[in-house]
């Protein structure tokens, strides 16, 4: 899943000793909660990779309208958000796999799912990784917002 381009980078980090985060989501209409989750998840560690659902996973996990920008306008604003070092889009309706290709030393995820529920905590707090929930930003959901848009 992950590129040539996006393999040198975390083997990079990864050599020079930085501690490897890792978190996703569908990222659709970018908000404030977003902005919270990505800057506590890069507090975390030192290089942070985001795993961005690609247009058929968010269609398929939230519903026909979804998602509202294309994937590759979500790639893309996500990269020149200064936490995130690098954006992997992913096509299954978790990010299992690629977590386990990435093995962070840290997943995080919102605090809304319990460690137990979180996709890939398991596989990461095997090998001696951890789990790190970060609490949501009250007010700020994408369904939330799109509900007072219509």
């Amino acid at each position: 899943m992950l590129s040539a381009d996006e393999t040198g980078l975390l083997e990079s980090a990864r050599a020079s000793g930085k501690t490897i985060v890792f978190t996703n989501g569908c990222f659709d209409l970018l908000h404030p909660g977003h902005i919270h989750q990505l800057r506590e998840a890069k507090a975390q560690g030192d290089f942070l990779i985001v795993g961005l659902n690609s247009d058929a996973s968010t269609r398929r996990l939230k519903g026909e309208g979804r998602p509202v920008l294309p994937q590759d306008a979500r790639r893309e604003l996500l990269e020149a958000i200064r936490y995130v070092d690098a954006v992997v889009v992913f096509d299954g309706d978790t990010p299992e796999e690629l977590i386990r290709e990435v093995r962070p030393d840290v997943l995080v995820k919102g605090a809304e799912y319990e460690t137990k529920d979180i996709v890939g905590a398991g596989f990461v707090e095997g090998y001696g990784g951890r789990v790190h929930r970060v609490a949501m930003l009250p007010g700020y959901s994408t369904s939330e917002l799109l509900a007072k848009l219509r």
